[in-house]
């Protein structure tokens, strides 16, 4: 996928998140003349997670007005086994050392919704084909750089970075996100919490190479 496909994702990520009508559509026409229709299905599907059932339904609605054709076929759906299997293994690579504090965290808030995260969120939507684990975790990104949701920004902005992207590839998405964001405050309050996950992931991968 091209860096100009990618950015088409993040800003249609960020206008599903917090954008008009007029804003989702131009940005939904954006993707599909990009030709990544099955990655744009994906990044719409994933939003629910972050935005709930109203706001990624009525996408999802207004995309299949854009493209003009059906669902790309399902695939099989995994047993509820397989799907904490593949969140767990998600799940770890996107909280890296945090993995088991945030697993110990959730579980104190609520049970279920340990279950959930890992089974639902984990599993079942982010551990899905059709779009790769770097790209995913950018476009939430961007979703949460429009919304304003801190803890959850700062463990997907750790976590685009462990799935591998660039560090300038996920200031990118942040950038999309906040775009959308009216709230000044929030946009720096942003940045700062992005340049404090940067140099310290900066000084872990440092130390990392000097062992």
């Amino acid at each position: 996928m091209s860096e100009e496909e990618v950015r088409s994702l993040l800003r249609l990520s960020a206008t599903v998140a917090a954008g008009t009508r007029d804003q989702r559509i131009r940005a939904m026409r954006a993707v599909a003349a990009a030709s990544v229709r099955e990655a744009a299905e994906e990044v719409i599907l994933q939003s629910y997670l972050f935005l709930g059932f109203p706001a990624t339904l009525t996408a999802l609605a207004e995309w299949r007005d854009v493209v003009g054709v059906p669902p790309p076929a399902e695939e099989d759906p995994a047993d509820a086994r397989e799907w904490e299997r593949r969140g767990e293994r998600v799940c770890r690579t996107v909280y890296g050392h945090a993995y088991d504090k945030l697993r110990a965290n959730v579980r104190r808030a609520h049970p279920a919704m340990d279950d959930w995260m890992i089974r639902e969120g984990y599993g079942k939507v982010l551990a899905r084909r059709g779009l790769d684990l770097g790209t995913r975790e950018m476009c939430i990104v961007s979703i949460l750089g429009a919304t304003g949701w801190e803890p959850q920004l700062h463990s997907h902005l750790r976590g685009a970075l462990y799935a591998g992207c660039r560090p300038a590839a996920v200031e990118e998405a942040l950038e999309a996100g906040l775009e959308m964001s009216p709230n000044e405050a929030w946009r720096r309050d942003a940045r700062a919490l992005w340049a404090r996950v940067r140099n310290r992931f900066a000084d872990d991968a440092g130390g990392v190479k000097k062992n």
